[in-house]
């Protein structure tokens, strides 16, 4: 199962946060003009981003601006975080501050009970990141 993300609009954007803050890597991205739609299908659309697929770190994720039309509101993520095992404290700080970066803390990166370091953080496009570091399974 892969996650795809609709980002209402702002993928494109979305896309070069991510591969700032997180080094992700872009695999593949078609534009709604390259897209096997009709013109009239995509009419205002053309800049906007047909599908994508990225990855971040061992994961695949794929988004897209399907369904989004010019002057309609961004509709906001709900229901669900993306959760992110890091193999260092270090790199979990690194994405941590960038995620929080315009967006919303719920749960500090910290030590915890149940795992060695654990936070929540809500990016500025609206996606809940679970950050999560379990030294003793780091060899």
């Amino acid at each position: 199962m892969v996650t795809t993300l609709n980002f209402s609009g702002r993928t494109a954007d979305a896309l070069a946060f991510y591969q700032e803050a997180l080094g992700a890597e872009l695999l593949f991205l078609m534009r709604f003009e390259e897209s096997p739609l009709p013109p009239a299908e995509r009419e205002g659309l053309d800049d906007l981003v047909f599908h994508a697929t990225f990855r971040i770190a061992d994961t695949v994720l794929m988004a897209s601006d399907a369904g989004h039309r010019p002057g309609q509101a961004v509709v906001p993520f709900s229901g669900f975080s993306l959760a992110l095992r890091l193999q260092s404290v270090e790199r979990a700080r690194s994405f941590f501050a960038a995620l929080s970066k315009s967006g919303e803390v719920v749960i500090p990166l910290a030590r915890s009970e149940f795992t060695s370091w654990y936070g929540i953080v809500i990016d500025r496009f609206g996606v809940s990141w679970k950050l999560n570091v379990d030294e003793a399974g780091i060899a």
